[in-house]
């Protein structure tokens, strides 16, 4: 028996091919500045310039995907050893000097087009969440695990344009009515359209003021 989804099959189609569209010409247009930015990390401090970490992706009521998703290191190599997964704070000592520019101006995002171009992730859409925070936010946050249910995740979204990095579980609580509401956009094509050009604008508006927190 076939699933029922509230996702506009015009508006699931539209997005993926969106979706690639705009990796391709992301990654060819920011390809020369991803030797700058490894050459960066590396002089800054010693680690891995990709990190890798695995993420919970597309959801269905009895079905989650896992993937693994990229991005340029920004913290310290050894940054939760002894704490496990645990968010950033304000001044975090963990973030390297090169990684807080790379987190203000939202570079350290550039390898996920990769992610987006394989099917793990959106160019919009809620943030996925790693598997070790999943279980404490679902515990204390009503409706947390629905806001990913038939969507797929983004490289930015609703949430993060107006709010910024998580540093707090009431950080999570806000963002969760940010991710429904852009769920509910993807019932109509003109809606999600909107709603994909109006995230993509302030998230590029982000990245040339360095507001990312």
């Amino acid at each position: 028996m076939k699933e029922s989804t509230y996702v506009h099959p015009i508006a699931s189609m539209g997005k993926r091919l969106m979706d690639i569209l705009i990796a391709l010409v992301g990654l060819l247009i920011t390809l020369p500045l991803f030797p700058i930015i490894a050459l960066a990390i590396r002089l800054d401090s010693p680690g891995p310039i990709i990190y890798q970490q695995m993420r919970i992706g597309y959801q269905k009521e009895y079905y989650i995907r896992l993937f693994m998703m990229k991005k340029f290191r920004t913290m310290r190599n050894d940054a939760e050893e002894g704490t496990g997964p645990v968010w950033a704070q304000k001044n975090d000592p963990r973030i390297t000097k090169i990684g807080n520019f790379l987190r203000k101006t939202r570079l350290d995002e550039l390898p996920q087009l990769w992610n987006v171009l394989v099917g793990d992730m959106s160019m919009v859409g809620p943030r996925p969440e790693r598997p070790g925070m999943y279980n404490k936010l679902e515990n204390n946050i009503p409706f947390y695990s629905e806001r990913t249910f038939d969507v797929v995740p983004g490289i930015t979204g609703l949430a993060q344009v107006n709010m910024g990095y998580d540093e707090t579980l009431n950080d999570v609580r806000n963002k969760v009515a940010y991710d429904h509401a852009y769920a509910l956009a993807l019932s109509s094509p003109w809606e999600w359209l909107k709603m994909d050009i109006y995230v993509m604008f302030k998230t590029i508006v982000v990245m040339i003021t360095g507001r990312g927190q």
